[in-house]
């Protein structure tokens, strides 16, 4: 059967993906054209590539990148091909998710201040704890956390230790301001007759300084987190009591990557008898 070759401004015509966007999807290997004049280097397709491309420019539509388009394109059967669109989805469903969230936040912005929550001052003791301490960035944070906090809790079972109180972290300032830092993941365990063998990975025994600080509780949805900082910290400024050192936050029912749950906010103070009423 004979091949019917279509220049590239019909193609473009055909599948409403642009000249410009053809040569690009050539250069990286996405869609080849079926032949190239070697002397004038036009290109050529085959009638039989029009699905293809307009199958690229949907999954473009869809936000999707251009390797996991050419992993769609080159997969071996069909449920190689299906996981790499179904996995593109839900990437796209958590976003919206956030995207949603953003907007209620916004919304909730609008409509007014925020009632401050209640503010308490408290004394936190020292405490050893099982820790991972790594660089991280904003972006990557709740990923890292998510992976750190199996960890942890593998450590715990193997080495037959009991926690001590709820998960923490600590963030230094850089962490806001640059939005990167050293950050420290922790969970306290009882007093230990010897310290456990932890093998090779990034889990160490760490000391976790106590502090005096002004406490407020986040219950609500990751994304208004800022809200109830901003109401500590004021809180804080108000009274003049900030002192350096990394705030931390504890989550007394446990971490969640994707679910809401509740953070006990700890901005260090230096407390006077009136703060300590």
């Amino acid at each position: 059967m004979a091949t019917t070759l279509l220049n590239i401004g019909d193609f473009s015509r055909m599948t409403h993906l642009s000249v410009k966007a053809l040569r690009h999807y050539h250069d990286v290997g996405i869609l080849e054209p079926a032949a190239i004049d070697p002397y004038s280097g036009y290109r050529s397709y085959d009638a039989g590539q029009v699905t293809s491309a307009q199958v690229i420019r949907r999954l473009r539509d869809l936000g999707m990148p251009l390797d996991s388009i050419r992993a769609v394109l080159t997969a071996p059967d069909l449920a190689a091909r299906n996981r790499e669109i179904t996995a593109h989805l839900e990437r796209m469903e958590r976003q919206l998710e956030q995207t949603q969230a953003a907007v209620s936040g916004l919304r909730a912005l609008l409509g007014g201040p925020a009632p401050r929550p209640e503010i308490r001052f408290r004394t936190i003791p020292t405490v050893t704890a099982l820790a991972v301490a790594q660089v991280v960035t904003v972006a990557d944070v709740m990923t890292w956390a998510g992976e750190v906090v199996d960890e942890l809790s593998n450590v715990l079972s193997v080495c037959g230790l009991t926690q001590a109180g709820p998960l923490g972290a600590l963030f230094p300032g850089e962490f806001f301001e640059i939005e990167q830092s050293e950050i420290t993941l922790f969970a306290p365990v009882e007093p230990l007759p010897r310290p456990p063998r932890l093998g090779a990975g990034r889990v160490r025994l760490m000391e976790i300084t106590g502090i005096e600080a002004a406490v407020a509780v986040h219950d609500g949805p990751p994304e208004d987190l800022d809200r109830t900082y901003g109401a500590l910290g004021t809180a804080v400024a108000e009274r003049a009591i900030g002192v350096d050192g990394p705030i931390r936050e504890y989550y007394p029912d446990g971490f969640d990557a994707i679910d809401p749950y509740r953070t006990e906010i700890c901005w260090p103070v230096f407390l006077t008898s009136a703060d300590a009423q």
